[in-house]
């Protein structure tokens, strides 16, 4: 079942954390943040929302961090309900992206960022102020014909002292998969 994430009061300052990457460091969002922006995103590695999305994120990626604009992604899934999410797949598939993939094995930072489901796209200025949070562009599982990149043209906009447009579509994808209380 397909969740879309709510909408989001803009302005508000993004939650500190400390995660382990697929490298096996330990990392915080101030050592990971970009000079002029940073975007978190929530993924992990089943979610076929994800999996079509995934090159299109590693494309903007690269084309961001020239910008001062760096890509944060966390995997908050219960690995133990769904075996495909473990840390060692993180670190097989996330060998040559160009960004760091985290583990947030307590599910503390999807839920102080309240984040709904994979991919949940979250858009920082450089003071780590939220200016964006919606979808990557309008293809969900499968690409959109010249599609704007909304998240790429957001994240150049605050990049360049500007705020984004207005109007952001929520994302759309698997929800979180969340441990049992």
């Amino acid at each position: 079942m397909a969740v879309e994430s709510p909408a989001t009061t803009l302005g508000t300052a993004a939650p500190g954390f400390t995660l382990r990457g697929s490298d096996g460091r330990m990392h915080s969002l101030h050592e990971l943040r970009g000079a002029r922006g940073t975007v978190v995103a929530f993924i992990c590695n089943h979610c076929p929302y994800v999996q079509a999305v995934l090159p299109r994120l590693l494309r903007d990626a690269r084309a961001l961090a020239p910008l001062g604009v760096h890509v944060i992604a966390i995997n908050p899934n219960d690995a133990e309900a769904y075996p495909e999410d473990r840390y060692a797949r993180m670190v097989e598939i996330a060998r040559d992206w160009p960004f760091p993939y985290l583990h947030d094995e307590t599910q503390q930072v999807a839920r102080a960022y309240d984040a709904v489901c994979t991919p949940d796209f979250f858009g920082y200025d450089a003071a780590l102020r939220l200016r964006y949070r919606g979808r990557l562009d309008a293809g969900r599982k499968e690409l959109v014909a010249d599609a704007p990149r909304e998240l790429f043209e957001a994240m150049q906009r605050i990049a360049n002292g500007q705020l984004p447009l207005p109007l952001q579509y929520p994302s759309m994808g698997c929800s979180i998969k969340w441990r049992m209380a």
